[in-house]
């Protein structure tokens, strides 16, 4: 399958950067390279960008994308994790950035793709991983985890409230087979939600696929332990971008922003700092950027993005 993802909140994004022609730019989730060749068309020859991504079929097909600007700007794409952007931009001889994008989440070709196993739509093996090269896949939460790991990770990563009910019955249903395929976890999942429920709101299945793909990609994790080091590498004046598309991520980069903001831990009746926190910028989206009714109509899968945005200070 060709990979296409459209990108959501593309002009936000781009106008959210703030562009500098001779910058150096880094989209550490590149995907099908959307964002990034709006950033590159904004480059002079003396620019330079910076993909990083984990799936071999977003690099390759990234890059192919991305081969227009080749002779007029500096380009590298790298197979890696934005967890390691440091040491990525440290192996490229770079030290520091004019602007960081990410696009969190699960790209329209992994969900299309029914092999990866991401979709909820029809019948696949159970993987759902994002970096093919890991061994770690859904088919070992699911069949691994105890009771009540995965009462957890269905309950604080996929908001669902039937998790223990769910929990339960994948533990007793394994212990006859193992769960192998999406539509043997799909089965097991409608069992657990009473029907009323079930005829009601969105696939039943959402939630816990969403769940699962979330712990199988260590996702939150990754985000909430990298955005701190990402606001170091930023120039002064240099913007960080993240787009995210449910609460549980917007929660993590709201609070991240917050407190690189105002980093202060002293108390309030304190009537001066001596924590000694200095502030490392300035949250420059107060409220999310939300897509508009026209990008939602043409593109289904922005309804639930939001664009949040960070700008390095000058200390």
């Amino acid at each position: 399958m060709e990979f296409h993802h459209k990108p959501v909140l593309l002009e936000q994004t781009i106008e959210g950067l703030n562009i500098r022609p001779d910058g150096i730019y880094v989209d550490g989730t590149l995907g099908g390279a959307g964002h990034a060749y709006e950033v590159c068309s904004r480059l002079s020859e003396k620019g330079r960008f910076v993909g990083i991504d984990q799936d071999d079929c977003a690099l390759a097909a990234a890059t192919e994308r991305l081969n227009v600007f080749k002779g007029k700007l500096k380009i590298d794409c790298v197979k890696s994790n934005y967890r390691q952007m440091k040491q990525v931009l440290q192996e490229l001889g770079i030290e520091k950035v004019d602007g960081i994008l990410l696009d969190i989440g699960v790209s329209s070709y992994q969900l299309d793709a029914v092999e990866r196993g991401f979709t909820y739509r029809e019948d696949a093996p159970l993987d759902m991983r994002m970096d093919q090269s890991r061994t770690f896949s859904a088919k070992d939460v699911v069949n691994t985890y105890e009771e009540m790991e995965l009462y957890r990770v269905i309950r604080d990563y996929g908001e669902e409230k039937f998790a223990k009910n769910i929990a339960k019955h994948i533990v007793a249903d394994r212990q006859k087979k193992e769960i192998e395929t999406t539509g043997e976890l799909i089965d097991i999942i409608k069992a657990a939600i009473p029907a009323k429920v079930r005829a009601v709101g969105g696939h039943p299945a959402k939630r816990t696929f969403q769940a699962i793909r979330i712990e199988v990609n260590r996702e939150l994790e990754v985000l909430e332990e990298s955005i701190d080091e990402m606001i170091d590498l930023l120039n002064p004046g240099g913007r960080i971008c993240i787009i995210t598309f449910h609460s549980l991520e917007d929660r993590i980069v709201k609070k991240k922003f917050k407190e690189n903001e105002d980093p202060c831990i002293c108390p309030k009746n304190f009537p001066v700092c001596v924590c000694g926190r200095t502030s490392k910028g300035r949250v420059i989206t107060r409220k999310p950027v939300i897509p508009t009714e026209e990008e939602i109509a043409e593109n289904k899968r922005s309804k639930s993005s939001k664009l949040r945005i960070f700008e390095k200070g000058e200390g």
